[in-house]
């Protein structure tokens, strides 16, 4: 596969105004998936729940916690690297299809 074609399709996709800024955007998106994967076990560990193991509850709240963090740490880096109205506009689509699944639409 050909990187700069595929940087040049997210660039496109993404509205974006240069390879340069796809770059620092999966960056952003880079450094929020570690940084998640390094504090959610302090976390877990903090609140005394055990992840070993799986279970339907255990989804649930890593859901309810994990989700909003990961949504706050990519505010955080897209504003790091110069990338934060590109992630608002994404934050606000996201919300906006979240909300959708709670909104009974009328018959």
């Amino acid at each position: 596969m050909n990187e700069k074609g595929f940087l040049k399709r997210l660039q496109q996709k993404w509205q974006l105004k240069s390879i340069w800024q796809v770059l620092l955007v999966l960056l952003a998106f880079a450094c929020t998936g570690f940084t998640v994967l390094f504090i959610k076990q302090p976390i877990f560990d903090l609140l005394g729940v055990d992840m070993s193991s799986g279970g339907f509850w255990k989804t649930v709240l890593y859901l309810l916690l994990i989700l909003p963090l990961y949504q706050i740490m990519l505010l955080a880096y897209g504003f790091l690297f110069g990338q934060f109205s590109f992630f608002w506009e994404k934050e606000k689509k996201f919300f906006k299809r979240i909300g959708a699944l709670f909104i009974r639409k009328g018959k």
